[in-house]
């Protein structure tokens, strides 16, 4: 799956500042939008930002929104239409799945997570009752429209140096893309009913960071992402932790988004200097925000905390453990040339 390259500072030297100011806002969001799952409103508008590179892009900036907001009023009505079905209920949950993977492998673009996220979110809310998936839904559309004010505006405030808009550059995978997108769906169905069992409403946009490690197509490729994403968790609840801690020192809203800004100007320094990969920093920060929020709601600090990088670890582990095996037992995919004559 095709992955966004690390900004640069030559084409936008604010990009960290523009990233902190983004946090900082979206929880500032929270106290007058009041929702009933403030992790999202915290974390989703900066990964929506966040994933832009060099100018402003406004139909990216637009689109993102909308077409968040569109797919949860859709699978809502999914899932509330056939959630007294089960058996067609979990049917149908696994061919949204297969259809989010096939879509990715096939052509390496990014739109399929889109679906998977929210398909992923909505069907485990679904098994939780109306209200809950209501709830959810409710949720990602605040932070939807969130994200829609806060990326002009941000930009217009920080914007890139350079005028030239990034273009993406798929690339689809060589192979029985069918079969590798049926493994997929099955072990996230698995992982789907994991989620349920384990993982509070409020906690799911931190557990689905789990689930994204099996866009991808190659067994390397999936443990590496699964690497990622625990150092991403590590690297969050530190900075979260670190801003609720001196947060304790002085407990006043300004104080607490000046801390949110300096953990995502750091972050986003990283982003465009650190020695991992920038999406460990970009998830790092959402985690960080995601954390706060809920710690600031309904819990203890140390406790998601502790409940986030367990849940993490084994859920991105086990998840990838088996559709690396699976992989392995199928061979479906058709090695490159460069990995041939490796």
């Amino acid at each position: 799956m095709y992955i966004t390259p690390r900004p640069s500072v030559a084409d936008d030297p604010l990009y960290a500042v523009r990233l902190g100011v983004t946090g900082m806002l979206a929880y500032a969001a929270i106290p007058l939008i009041n929702p009933a799952l403030p992790p999202i409103i915290a974390a989703l508008p900066v990964g929506l930002i966040a994933a832009q590179r060099k100018a402003f892009n406004p139909g990216k900036a637009i689109a993102g929104p909308i077409v968040m907001i569109l797919l949860v009023y859709i699978m809502t009505w999914f899932v509330e239409t056939l959630r007294p079905m089960p058996l067609v209920y979990v049917g149908a949950m696994w061919l949204t799945y297969f259809a989010g993977f096939r879509m990715i492998l096939q052509s390496g673009a990014q739109a399929g997570m889109l679906i998977i996220i929210v398909a992923v979110l909505m069907s485990v809310m679904g098994m939780h009752g109306t209200a809950t998936v209501e709830t959810m839904r409710d949720g990602f559309v605040q932070a939807s429209l969130v994200g829609l004010v806060l990326g002009p505006i941000v930009y217009a405030l920080f914007p890139a140096r350079t005028t030239e808009q990034h273009v993406d550059d798929p690339a689809p995978t060589d192979g029985n893309v069918t079969l590798g997108a049926a493994i997929r769906a099955t072990v996230l169905m698995a992982l789907t009913f994991w989620l349920y069992a384990v993982m509070e409403p409020s906690d799911m946009m931190m557990a689905v960071i789990a689930a994204m490690v099996l866009v991808f197509p190659t067994r390397n490729a999936v443990f590496y992402e699964a690497h990622q994403r625990v150092l991403a968790t590590f690297y969050g609840s530190a900075v979260g932790l670190t801003i609720l801690w001196l947060f304790t020192f002085s407990s006043h809203l300004p104080i607490l988004l000046g801390l949110i800004f300096l953990g995502g100007l750091w972050l986003g320094h990283l982003m465009l200097h650190g020695k991992h990969p920038s999406m460990v920093y970009q998830y790092a920060l959402s985690v960080a925000l995601a954390l706060i929020a809920g710690a600031l709601s309904t819990q203890d600090p140390g406790y998601a905390t502790f409940t986030r990088i367990v849940l993490t670890l084994s859920g991105a582990g086990a998840a990838a453990l088996l559709v690396a095996g699976l992989d392995a037992l199928t061979g479906w995919r058709r090695p490159t040339p460069q990995e041939s004559t490796a």
